[in-house]
């Protein structure tokens, strides 16, 4: 069999023109990609089929053959401890009869009446997250996008482990007790930062308008775009981790520029200011995506403790054995700022 090699740096720079752009289709490139990267993970089974060479490796470095046992593995195991849940531990039946209620309102079919989602592999795969993933419980939103992860892929073992990469990748930003309190305390930061008028709006008359966007966070922004296109469009970058590991708080903060003079201009409480911004609707990711690159380049200029600029290579993109999928960004490349590192 004929094998290709790795990719250089040669024909790596050939898929882009001198811009930074793709100079050739998303599927040529994938294509390219993933086929050495199966070459790679099938000569890696033919040496070592059934050895323990993953035991200690992070899950997404293992092959889909061990990601496919893995959740093989830890279905039994639910299985078994199942009634031990139900007995002993009082969240479970709480937390399943929340999910099962959160998917029962879920519409399942497009305009034409076909199934587009399996309901019962939604609930399977929300429930052996929640048992297995101790940082993150199950909270209202993950319904909808596991959802959109099962719609991405063919397995639920798939929509299962993008799931978990997801969260990890992003740290957990998402999650309610974890990262949402984190994004509201650098968001509100951010804005006393670049915008002190807007903040002392927000300090007084329109108080409490940045703490209840939590849903932002919690949904990651899914509700705020026109397509489904768009939300994983945003996802696909802030699985990069580029240009900051919170960007989801520029996103947020430019979201949130646009109902500024509005707000400053009619004075608008706190509760306005909120309903607001929870008519942002049908937003283009691409936009969003350029408005919160500029808020970063602004934040890079301001005279606080960041690391200099330095302009790498315009498109990077970010590879989940775990999926076979490539996640492209067309966001500059630039150093982390402390700001947003911690």
């Amino acid at each position: 069999e004929k094998r290709n090699p790795p990719i250089d740096k040669t024909e790596w720079d050939s898929f882009f023109d001198e811009n930074g752009h793709l100079a050739k289709s998303r599927d040529f490139i994938c294509v390219n990609i993933l086929e050495r990267v199966a070459q790679a993970e099938k000569g890696e089974n033919t040496a070592g089929e059934g050895q323990a060479g993953t035991r200690g490796r992070s899950p997404y470095s293992a092959s889909m053959c061990s990601l496919r046992r893995n959740y093989k593995a830890l279905c039994q195991m639910y299985e078994k401890i199942q009634p031990l849940l139900e007995n002993l531990h009082g969240n479970f039946t709480e937390t399943r009869n929340n999910i099962a209620y959160d998917i029962q309102r879920l519409y399942d079919k497009d305009p034409l009446g076909n199934v587009l989602v399996d309901k019962k592999k939604l609930e399977k795969t929300l429930l052996l997250s929640y048992v297995c993933n101790t940082k993150a419980e199950y909270q209202r939103g993950f319904h909808e996008m596991v959802m959109l992860f099962q719609l991405m892929v063919e397995h639920e073992h798939e929509t299962f482990w993008l799931f978990q990469f997801f969260l990890q990748k992003t740290e957990h930003s998402c999650v309610i007790n974890i990262g949402v309190g984190k994004n509201l305390d650098m968001l509100n930061s951010l804005i006393a930062l670049l915008d002190p008028e807007f903040a002392e709006h927000l300090k007084g008359k329109g108080s409490g308008a940045v703490q209840s966007l939590f849903p932002w966070f919690c949904l990651c922004f899914q509700r705020a775009f026109k397509s489904f296109d768009d939300v994983w469009r945003l996802w696909e970058v802030l699985l990069t981790g580029k240009p900051c590991r919170n960007f989801q708080v520029l996103v947020a903060y430019s979201m949130l520029q646009m109902v500024r003079e509005q707000a400053l201009l009619e004075c608008m409480s706190g509760d306005a200011i909120l309903l607001a911004c929870n008519n942002l609707i049908d937003l283009d990711a691409d936009e969003l995506i350029s408005a919160a690159c500029v808020v970063y380049a602004e934040l890079m200029q301001k005279e606080v403790s960041c690391p200099v600029i330095c302009p790498p290579p315009p498109l990077v993109y970010c590879y989940s054995p775990l999926t076979d999928l490539v996640f492209f960004s067309a966001v500059p490349r630039l150093n982390d700022c402390p700001m947003f590192s911690s």
